[in-house]
């Protein structure tokens, strides 16, 4: 019940349990292109260009970055929280003049805020993270795109932590590059990052092309300026997911499967019920905590659906607390990083672990585990307020 890794779904799972197949067998291409139909209906996306990175989420931001990014090319990058920093050292790492502007962990940008940084730095491309699980907040990303579009900037945003659990419509807010993981609401384990890119950052991209020597045919791209990474070459990887199947890597085919039945669960579900899921069970969750009379951190109008933060109580240490849910009752809740170490636990209830038992054994062992640690909390007012919650939604 932490910010991720979550308990993956049983039924990902089992499908990840069957047989390898070559990479070129009719039913592995097959399983490819259900995989990129399905995630299209997780991203909300028509892009062509929608499969899977093979690595963890961080792969997919780093593919994503070093393909559109080169030498040289202005990189606007808000921050808000932990993974802001990331996106802009990788940018960093490509080559990228890199031009940030923070605000105070737990807030978001305005959208003017926004417009106004890309007016003075005149960036080619907007890195920005939509939901940072380390301060539980998500930003709003519906206004930016025409933002973007009005001063041609290319428009890329990590989902990783709220993808599937939050409201996100990939072609309706203008996204040009979007990557994701499997690990949070998806309900699988880390190791495949599934992306979408519009056709122009496809053009952008294919602009780099350069195939490598060992499968370039005569006419084959050769670039003086290729994409600085060989594995995260996205014009190559689109061509190996494309019809012409250029052989690159060897396709991660255990993670495939789990990513297809995460994907198919969701659009089996619908999306729009996946993120109603997510809203109710983290609302039961927030109540909870709030009733036992624990603090929220952040900017409650913008948090995420699938995970909340609650300040440390005075007198009590919180990787204790968090050690004693874990051995005595089998329950993992966070910590955070840099200026909130230590100060804040994260909640989760995401993918498969949101549900109502879950959210209300967790408050429940919370509350003793508080208890035995010296805390005053409220006696059953983490149930009890959920439980109000879960009726209001019943007799709605």
């Amino acid at each position: 019940m932490g910010p991720g890794p979550v308990n993956a779904d049983p039924r990902v799972l089992r499908a990840m349990s069957a047989q390898l197949v070559g990479q070129y067998d009719p039913s592995m291409t097959a399983y490819m292109n259900e995989t990129m139909a399905l995630y299209r209906g997780v991203f909300k996306t028509t892009n062509e260009h929608t499969l899977l990175i093979d690595g963890t989420s961080r792969a997919g931001i780093e593919a994503a970055l070093v393909s559109l990014i080169s030498p040289g090319d202005r990189v606007l990058v808000p921050i808000f929280g932990r993974f802001g920093h990331l996106l802009r050292e990788i940018a960093e790492r490509a080559g990228a003049e890199v031009h940030v502007r923070e605000i105070e962990w737990g807030t978001v940008f305005t959208p003017a805020q926004i417009e106004q940084a890309i007016r003075e730095t005149k960036p080619a491309l907007l890195a920005i993270v939509h939901g940072d699980t380390s301060t539980t907040v998500a930003q709003p990303l519906d206004e930016l795109g025409d933002i973007c579009a009005r001063h041609g900037v290319l428009f890329y945003t990590d989902v990783t932590a709220s993808l599937a659990g939050n409201t996100f419509q990939a072609d309706a807010w203008g996204l040009d590059a979007v990557t994701a993981g499997l690990q949070k609401c998806l309900g699988g384990p880390s190791g495949s990052a599934p992306a979408t890119f519009s056709p122009r950052a496809v053009e952008v991209i294919n602009a780099r092309k350069s195939i490598e020597a060992g499968i370039r045919e005569a006419g084959d791209a050769v670039n003086a300026n290729p994409i600085r990474s060989n594995y995260f070459d996205l014009s190559m990887i689109f061509d190996y997911w494309g019809p012409k199947r250029l052989n690159h890597h060897t396709e991660a085919t255990t993670m495939l499967y789990g990513a297809r039945e995460c994907a198919r669960l969701l659009v089996d579900e619908g999306m729009d019920t996946a993120v109603e899921r997510h809203r109710l069970h983290g609302a039961a969750m927030l109540a909870g905590v709030q009733g036992l009379g624990l603090n929220v951190f952040g900017d409650l109008e913008h948090r995420m659906n699938n995970v909340v933060a609650v300040h440390i109580p005075d007198g009590v240490t919180g990787d204790a607390v968090r050690g004693e849910l874990l051995n005595d009752f089998g329950i993992e809740i966070g910590t955070s990083f840099g200026p909130l170490r230590g100060l804040v636990w994260r909640i989760g209830t995401m993918g498969y672990n949101a549900r109502k038992d879950t959210v209300l054994t967790t408050l429940a062992a919370l509350e003793q585990v508080l208890r035995r640690a010296g805390a005053s909390v409220t006696g059953g007012g983490g149930v009890g307020a959920a439980y109000e919650v879960y009726q209001d939604a019943a007799g709605a």
